[in-house]
């Protein structure tokens, strides 16, 4: 199951409340994060558009979350034991599927959320 490996609590993230409840990381598919965006009331909600100002960052989380949780999002870090993802590769969020991360080139349906280094190791840096 994919988790937060470095992770700095001061500029790596920042933490805001969940739009709705959402299940572990484990449970969502694949098991890798999820990138995520704000909603106009500043609660975090899986996927966004391209091209919108609200995508933010990536989640990860090891327990089922109820809506109005606090959650940790990463903009900068790096998360181990993603699955399917090749070594070396761009890596993106698929916006025709909310909160899929893919390592599929960016285009006009996938994010740029940050690379791999080995296949298991996402580096992300979102912006």
């Amino acid at each position: 199951m994919a988790r937060y490996d470095k992770y700095d609590p001061i500029s790596g993230g920042f933490r805001a409340p969940l739009n709705a409840d959402l299940a572990a990381t484990s449970k969502t598919g694949n098991g890798n994060p999820i990138y995520v965006s704000l909603n106009s009331s500043g609660r975090v909600v899986p996927g966004g558009d391209v091209g919108t100002a609200t995508r933010v960052g990536v989640l990860c989380t090891i327990e089922d979350k109820k809506a109005g949780d606090i959650v940790d999002v990463m903009t900068s870090g790096e998360i181990v034991e993603c699955a399917a993802l090749a070594a070396g590769a761009i890596v993106t969020g698929l916006t025709t599927a909310p909160g899929t991360v893919d390592d599929v080139a960016a285009d006009a349906t996938h994010i740029r959320l940050g690379h791999t280094v080995e296949a298991e190791r996402l580096i992300v840096r979102a912006t």
